[in-house]
């Protein structure tokens, strides 16, 4: 398994995980010519974040995206994972567990990263064992939202 920092010739693959990971984990369909442009938007511009993939045998099995939270609070910046999604034929392979060492390693390479959050839905107990196994904690805020 080769992990690696995306292109943009990964755009329709990964607007294709985002599509799979709304249908499957809250049965929305997205609008695929969005999410395909504001995936290339992120390659476009360095300040919406990366990509990182997994792939095998030229097939990408799994990716995320990271974005960036400035903290006055510590001058330094948190990473949030963002858009996992891992082939459901890819799924049991440590393939998020590869890519998440990926994260850390960049995120300590770059010197100014305070550590590294994500968000998952409260009933998705399998990606809460993942991520704890992989030494996260569970934070102690409540995420609020307002869509304008």
């Amino acid at each position: 398994m080769n992990i690696r920092l995306a292109t943009i010739d990964d755009a329709a693959t990964l607007a294709g995980f985002n599509a799979a990971m709304a249908m499957e984990t809250e049965g929305k369909t997205l609008d695929m010519e969005m999410v395909e442009t504001a995936v290339r938007a992120a390659f476009e511009s360095d300040d919406k974040g990366f990509y990182i993939v997994a792939e095998e045998d030229g097939v990408v099995l799994g990716g995320l995206m990271i974005t960036y939270e400035w903290s006055d609070w510590r001058n330094s910046w948190w990473w949030w994972i963002q858009s996992v999604y891992i082939r459901p034929e890819a799924r049991g392979r440590r393939v998020y567990s590869e890519l998440y060492d990926e994260v850390k390693r960049r995120a300590k390479d770059a010197g100014n990263v305070y550590g590294i959050r994500l968000y998952v839905e409260y009933e998705n107990e399998h990606a809460t064992r993942v991520y704890e196994k992989l030494g996260m904690e569970r934070a102690h805020y409540h995420m609020y939202a307002e869509q304008l």
